[in-house]
């Protein structure tokens, strides 16, 4: 039954981490029946689904790094480069303070209701703007500071933020939007595996759940990578309000059993 469990977390990972939904909310939901992990897990089996969005994306970045002469590359991994390390450095100031996710559902309830309003909205104001492709500063510096605002919040949804609160500066056009919030996600979703795992060494505390970890980790990369083209495919032709909807449904319902104590 553990491997089952690795298994389920494993689909619920890989389908939510790039659909803007929350995965990390969907993650912290599944494990009040599965059982709680620790947070490496829930971070290394996020990297899975990173290295799903870099197989989807290696064209690109090969085509970033190897032609980086070209000023439109150049300017590209620039942008990139400064949204990571805005995430990188306030990520460690907020790991230096101590923040740990919340254990109780209610934040992430909300978070997911709150997120899906904001969806609305923020598509809503994107689409009365003229169609622009270009990634800005101000987009860079913004989607920098959304992931961490995902991060502090489960239930956020570190693609969600990224993707809307790019819309809504500048890059109106969804798969422009989509394909920098996933690029900068990459580097990201790595150093914070890398981060975890270091830490788990340095302190002793790693092992116990490897075994478990391979399982959950193949499952993330497998079903990301399903995922995530399909996705790409959807939002050439349609909006993201199915996905709002269903995170308003969603924390409504998990609000309501909350309140009638049958989860905590």
């Amino acid at each position: 039954m553990s491997y089952l469990n690795d298994v389920l977390l494993g689909l619920i990972e890989g389908i939510t981490e790039f659909l803007p939904i929350s995965s990390t909310g969907h993650l912290l939901l599944a494990e009040h029946w599965l059982g709680a992990r620790s947070d490496m897990y829930n971070v290394v089996i996020q990297a899975g689904a990173i290295l799903a969005v870099t197989l989807i994306y290696w064209r690109r970045i090969v085509g970033l790094l190897f032609d980086w002469r070209r000023p439109e590359n150049r300017d590209y991994l620039i942008k990139l480069g400064i949204a990571f390390l805005i995430t990188a450095v306030l990520g460690l100031v907020v790991k230096k303070m101590g923040f740990e996710l919340p254990t109780t559902v209610q934040p992430v309830a909300w978070a997911l209701i709150v997120g899906g309003v904001w969806m609305i909205v923020a598509e809503t104001l994107a689409a009365a703007q003229p169609d622009r492709t270009a990634i800005t500063l101000r987009v860079a510096i913004a989607v920098g500071l959304a992931q961490i605002v995902a991060g502090i919040f489960p239930g956020t949804s570190r693609s969600a933020a990224t993707i809307f609160v790019a819309m809504l500066l500048g890059t109106s056009n969804r798969a422009a939007a989509t394909e920098f919030a996933f690029l900068v996600g990459i580097p990201t979703m790595y150093a914070a595996s890398g981060y975890e795992l270091l830490s788990q060494f340095r302190h002793g505390t790693a092992g116990g759940e490897w075994s478990s970890l391979a399982v959950a980790f193949v499952v993330s990369t497998v079903t990301a990578f399903v995922a995530v083209k399909w996705l790409l495919s959807y939002i050439r032709t349609h909006r993201f309000t199915a996905f709002a909807i269903y995170r308003i449904a969603l924390g409504a319902v998990i609000l309501a059993l909350s309140y009638a104590g049958l989860i905590g």
